[in-house]
């Protein structure tokens, strides 16, 4: 079954929707195959040093962690705040021709470095360092993101987000659609688009698992271990570093029952856990 997922690095609905992809991945396993569009969230936000719309950021990111519980730290907006989306989306590209995930894990690295970890993520540089550190060979991905190839890449990314509007049920328009600017429209972030079995089904916004979960079984998806979760240990030796939402979906331990095993976990030294504004971040100890 494949699934585009149209997203873009700098998207905190993105990030606070990562605990339903990756309970999709455990669930469906190896049947789902994604591949990541990187819609184009943000060209230009202003010159830091000039007025801009760094408060209403710092605002909207507050409200996202306040609505899902996910660890946000909006201090980059008032610290250091990137000026575009757009070179990180095209690091994403990058990534994604040279490793074997699709760029998954680099996507996920600079999700945690901007949400998370208040690292300035729009130099050539600075995307570099994220790729060194999430095991890409820095030259080549340098070289790749100077590429005229990844920037094609990354505008039929862009244009692919627009016209998966033409997908969205006219009943289901209102906050599944947003304006783009110059008078055309894309679907919101993240959006899945599910097709297997001759069918496609589409999801749009932050939505329930449900939805995720049903639109997969329409698509020829079949459970790959219905009623059996992954313990903590064997969730965080899979995804690597999670939050406390990622392993409660992950791993069926709803209201206080991740947190708790993961604090008991941590007094046995066996998780190390990482504070952020709004949660915490949790990895293997």
């Amino acid at each position: 079954m494949g699934l585009e997922y149209v997203t873009d690095p700098g998207c905190s609905w993105s990030w606070a929707s990562e605990p339903t992809l990756r309970r999709l991945l455990v669930e469906f396993d190896a049947q789902v195959r994604i591949t990541y569009v990187m819609g184009g969230l943000a060209r230009d936000y202003g010159d830091p040093g000039g007025d801009g719309p760094w408060r209403a950021l710092f605002d909207h990111w507050l409200d996202v962690a306040d609505q899902t519980g996910a660890p946000i730290d909006p201090r980059l907006w008032t610290e250091n705040p990137i000026r575009s989306t757009y070179p990180a989306a095209m690091a994403a590209k990058a990534a994604a021709e040279l490793s074997t995930d699709g760029g998954a894990r680099y996507l996920r690295a600079l999700r945690e470095g901007l949400m998370c970890r208040r690292r300035k993520l729009d130099t050539v540089d600075a995307l570099t360092e994220e790729a060194a550190r999430a095991g890409i060979d820095a030259g080549a991905f340098r070289s790749a993101l100077g590429s005229s190839a990844i920037v094609e890449a990354f505008g039929e990314d862009v244009e692919r987000a627009r016209a998966l509007v033409a997908e969205v049920p006219a009943g289901e328009r209102d906050g599944a659609v947003v304006d783009a600017g110059g008078g055309r429209e894309r679907v919101t972030f993240p959006t899945a688009l599910f097709e297997g079995a001759g069918e496609r089904r589409i999801v749009a916004g932050h939505r329930p698992y449900e939805e995720y979960h049903a639109a997969a079984l329409v698509c020829g998806a079949t459970e790959a271990d219905a009623g059996r979760a992954p313990t903590v240990a064997e969730a965080l030796r899979r995804f690597g570093r999670m939050t406390t939402g990622e392993v409660a979906a992950v791993c069926d331990l709803p209201g206080p029952r991740a947190p708790a095993e993961l604090w008991r976990m941590a007094a046995e030294w066996r998780v190390r856990p990482e504070r952020v504004l709004t949660g915490w971040l949790w990895e293997a100890a």
